[in-house]
Order: C-alpha cells, then sequence, then structure tokens
C-alpha cells in the first residue's frame, strides 16, 4: 500500500488546485494567480481546506493567508477542515499543536475583515478607530430624513425617491468621480437633481456623523452601478 496523503481524498482536478504553484521546498507559490470557476455541488469548500492545508504543511506561514468568503459560517467551516486535514497530517505533536493554536487569523468574510482592517489603520486614513457602520436599511432610513428635512420630497416634480438616492450616492463614492458622471452614466433620469442631490449627499455625510458623537459614522452600502 502506498503512503497516505492529505490529499488523496480529491479527485484531480481538486487535487491540481490544492497542489497548484506550490514549491515543496518553502510552501510559497511559485506562480501568478489562480481563477477557477466552478459550479454547485463541485467541492469549492473542501479544495480551497485543502489548499489551505496543503501550504501550511509545506512551510507556509498560516498568519500570511487571507482567506475571504461571502459568509461568516463558510469562513468558520473551511478554516475548522483546513485545522483538522493539518492536525491529522502533521508530521508531530508540536507541529499539530502549532497549527491548532494558530491557524488563519485572517480568515473571514470580506466585509469582516475589510473592517477590520479600517480599524486597524482608522488613525492614518482620518476615522475614529470606534466608528460605527450603518446597514443598507439603517442608511436608506438615514437618506431619507435628511431627503425629508430638505423639502426634497416635498418638490412639484418627483425627486428621486429614498433608495436610489442612496445608490446614486454609493456609486459615486465608490467609482470615485463626480455626481454629474455618475447621473449622466448611470441615472440620466435624475440629471436635473444635480444640484440637490449635491446637497443632500453633503447633509447626509454631516447626519450620519452627528449620529453617534462619540465616533465617526460611516455608511458601508452597495449602491446601483
Amino acid at each position: 500500500m502506498g503512503s497516505y496523503s492529505h490529499l488523496d481524498e480529491l479527485n484531480a482536478a481538486q487535487r491540481s488546485a490544492a497542489e497548484y504553484g506550490i514549491d515543496q521546498s518553502n510552501g510559497h507559490p511559485n506562480c501568478g494567480p489562480l481563477l477557477i470557476i466552478a459550479g454547485a455541488g463541485s467541492g469549492k469548500t473542501n479544495t480551497l481546506a485543502h489548499r489551505v492545508a496543503h501550504l501550511i504543511l509545506n512551510g507556509a506561514d498560516p498568519q500570511r493567508i487571507l482567506l475571504l468568503t461571502f459568509t461568516r459560517r463558510a469562513a468558520a467551516e473551511m478554516t475548522r477542515r483546513a485545522q483538522r486535514i493539518c492536525i491529522r497530517s502533521a508530521a508531530n505533536a508540536t507541529q499539530a499543536a502549532s497549527t491548532e493554536a494558530g491557524l488563519l487569523p485572517w480568515s473571514g468574510t470580506f466585509h469582516g475583515v475589510g473592517n477590520r482592517l479600517l480599524r486597524m489603520y482608522a488613525t492614518s486614513i482620518g476615522l475614529d478607530p470606534a466608528f460605527t457602520v450603518l446597514d443598507r436599511s439603517d442608511a436608506v432610513d438615514l437618506m431619507n430624513l435628511v431627503r425629508d428635512d430638505l423639502g426634497f420630497s416635498r418638490k412639484a416634480a418627483r425627486f428621486p425617491k429614498k433608495a436610489t438616492c442612496l445608490d446614486i450616492y454609493s456609486s459615486t463614492l465608490n467609482a470615485q468621480r463626480p455626481v454629474e458622471d455618475t447621473l449622466d452614466i448611470d441615472y440620466p433620469w435624475c440629471r436635473e437633481w444635480v444640484a440637490e442631490l449635491k446637497q443632500l449627499f453633503g447633509g447626509y455625510v454631516a447626519a450620519s456623523r452627528r449620529r453617534t458623537p462619540s465616533t465617526t459614522t460611516t455608511c458601508c452600502s452597495i449602491g446601483g452601478t
């Protein structure tokens, strides 16, 4: 019988992905990025867990591995699987204990890791590290309050709805472009309101900062593009 490998349970395609570019001598990939497109039920989670474990077992520093997913549940599951694979395949008890203690401190969701990095470097970008984050529904409600306070919701001609206003703001912010460009490209039917929208967005930013006096409050939302 041949010797056991932690990759034995993978099929050929999955194993190829797990082993891609890893230098067996130091565990570091020695080639460029790899994009894999896989459908439902193809074993993506299992393959990624084995990829991470294979990197660690070949000498990669777990502190330097960034594992990002869309949900906390998926991140936790992949971390647990990678940990089990490493412990089961560790060469000795010392290596197993080390693996169990410090596996993947940078595993999480895109938003979670982004939030963590922002707090780490908040002062460098002019934020209070204790900033709070508005979710989509909170942001829409706050935009609507400012919209009403400015009287835009009572205009004779129909002013853009609160959700549309937030989408325009988010799209402008994410693309780092003037409001005029966002309206011309994505919301031409709102172009007549450019002056009012600029006033609204200024009021929205001011209101978001007043919402929690002891912190800097920032909105994290996905706008229409």
